[in-house]
């Protein structure tokens, strides 16, 4: 598949490599879709940017750490766009140190969860969040990444 990501640095922190992106981003997608070609924005923000998005789309207060817009495109239209996946810098460097994993890892489990709901994943409902956290830990695994959620009981709920 060829995939083209367009990443928009609008962060003062330091964010992962466009290398990067692109291996989480092909390893949530490989053998999810069927298209011969996706193409996918990468915005990484600060927190003023992300509360704002919060609050306009969620209708929810402050900033949160991956908001997801898929791509609402007639189908007769043919385009390879999968949608938008905004990162908030901070909230995810603060959660990787709360959780006691590295950034790095942090990063490619939002980059990994965004991609997911772009694909039509979500976790509202228990038993998608329990498809959905699966899926994630099998790709976060194959990129030799350890499972993001401690245990069934205690999982972390991702932008609630």
């Amino acid at each position: 598949m060829k995939l083209l990501v367009d990443i928009q640095a609008a962060s003062r922190e330091a964010v992962p490599s466009e290398e990067d992106f692109y291996r989480w981003i092909g390893a949530a997608l490989n053998g999810r879709t069927t298209a011969e070609q996706a193409e996918i924005c990468i915005r990484l923000v600060d927190d003023d940017e992300m509360a704002q998005l919060n609050a306009n789309y969620r209708g929810k207060e402050g900033a949160t750490n991956v908001l997801s817009f898929p791509a609402d495109l007639p189908a007769e239209l043919q385009l390879p766009l999968l949608g938008d996946i905004v990162i908030c810098a901070p909230v995810v460097i603060a959660e990787a140190t709360q959780q006691g994993k590295t950034a790095r890892a942090h990063w490619a489990h939002m980059t990994v969860h965004g991609t997911l709901h772009l694909l039509g994943y979500d976790h509202i409902k228990e038993e998608e969040a329990e498809i959905m956290e699966a899926l994630e830990s099998a790709i976060l695994r194959q990129l030799d990444y350890s499972c993001p959620y401690e245990s069934h009981a205690q999982r972390e709920r991702i932008a609630q």
